[in-house]
């Protein structure tokens, strides 16, 4: 079987939102996104739709290459898994894809994690219940 991998993302985009995230964390990095690629050329999580927009939120593939994440700190990891476990990861995306108007951003579930009561909710994530429910 041959092994593959995955690159996992974390990123300081500065926003205010992503101020306030870090502010409670006290954490370099506040976002999380996926990738299957180690170009980045295709990278997914949630949060803004629209750069300018925050508002506008739900499943997105996200632009390396915007001035939005070129303005970004960043962590890149990378795991090693299996054909059969990418294969699962992908089939699992590509549903969300489809679906994506479906989808929106988890808020609640984001100020939840802040008293320590995780709230789940049908069709929405934050972006690192996305990356952990793909992983």
């Amino acid at each position: 079987m041959e092994e593959k991998k995955i690159y996992l993302l974390l990123t300081d985009t500065g926003t205010l939102f992503s101020r306030l995230i870090k502010c409670y964390t006290k954490k370099p990095y506040n976002h999380a996104s996926i990738a299957f690629d180690g170009e980045l050329a295709t990278v997914y999580s949630f949060g803004r739709k629209k750069p300018r927009n925050p508002f506008l939120c739900g499943f997105v593939r996200e632009d390396m290459l915007s001035d939005w994440f070129r303005r970004a700190n960043c962590a890149i990891y990378s795991l090693t898994v299996t054909d059969a476990q990418i294969n699962q990861m992908r089939s699992y995306i590509r549903e969300l894809e489809i679906q994506k108007e479906l989808y929106r951003y988890n808020l609640l579930g984001v100020f939840g994690v802040m008293f320590n009561k995780p709230i789940e909710r049908k069709n929405a994530f934050f972006c690192s219940q996305f990356v952990a429910s793909v992983t």
